[in-house]
């Protein structure tokens, strides 16, 4: 992965300023790492996505990629640099799990049944990378939801982009596959790309972020690595529940819930 990419928010704030979705947030998403964005519901934290990724408009505060205007890019520009997996990823008619994967190569001219060379490649790596060989060929009306999760999962894959951005993208999933997803991505991170995912388990968070950002009522409560800001004072602030913090045998942290 050659191509480098950094989005920079700038004191961005969206909403009536009585009840703002974000307030003056100043934040950087970039390669290299995988931020978690933790909080309660309507804390900002698909707003602020939203916002990096031009999906909406900030009533004030400047965005930019790669010290460019977030403005001036176009479209296909945006998809280039960075690859987005909505909450919401439903398909409007069944496809094979290859062709669903293929649509990340939108950015590029791809198109069904008329990959190039290096598309048909990306989607190759991309369904290897989610372990998905032998269902390429399925109908995606046939899979469960955690087959499901990963097809999706490889289509953000196949843009190859230096950035990606997942909303909750282990919603609904159980444990088992909640761990492979986020496994995926970690493994996307490692081989030189960023990703920026919003969790609500916060030992899947720390397990496997590099950064967590902490956010409540639109406004970022903490910005820093697991060990740094997971703690039970702040879980008590922000989520405003009691909570014990612990490491496993393995050195991660593991986060208990003891009561409201």
């Amino acid at each position: 992965m050659t191509r480098t990419a950094t989005i920079n928010l700038d004191k961005v704030s969206v909403g009536e300023s009585a009840t703002p979705r974000l307030s003056n947030v100043t934040v950087t998403f970039q390669q290299n790492e995988l931020t978690a964005i933790i909080g309660p519901n309507g804390a900002g934290k698909s707003t602020l996505l939203k916002c990096a990724l031009g999906l909406t408009e900030p009533d004030a505060g400047a965005i930019s990629i790669n010290n460019k205007a977030l403005t001036s890019l176009s479209p296909i520009e945006r998809a280039r640099i960075v690859s987005y997996l909505p909450q919401m990823r439903a398909l409007a008619w069944p496809l094979k799990v290859r062709d669903v994967v293929a649509l990340g190569r939108f950015a590029y001219g791809g198109a069904l049944g008329r990959l190039k060379a290096e598309d048909a490649a990306a989607v190759d790596q991309a369904i290897i990378s989610c372990g998905l060989e032998r269902l390429r060929d399925r109908n995606t009306d046939t899979l469960s939801g955690g087959e499901l999760a990963r097809v999706h999962c490889a289509r953000a894959f196949a843009a190859q982009t230096p950035l990606l951005i997942a909303d909750e993208p282990v919603a609904s999933l159980d444990p088992h596959h909640q761990f492979k997803i986020m496994a995926f991505i970690k493994d996307y991170v490692t081989k030189g790309g960023g990703a920026v995912v919003v969790l609500h388990d916060l030992s899947l968070a720390a397990s496997f972020a590099d950064r967590l950002i902490w956010m409540k009522d639109g406004k970022i409560n903490a910005d820093g690595s697991p060990d740094e800001t997971m703690t039970r004072e702040r879980i008590q602030d922000v989520f405003d529940v009691s909570a014990e913090v612990s490491k496993r045998d393995d050195g991660a942290l593991q986060v208990t819930m003891t009561g409201v």
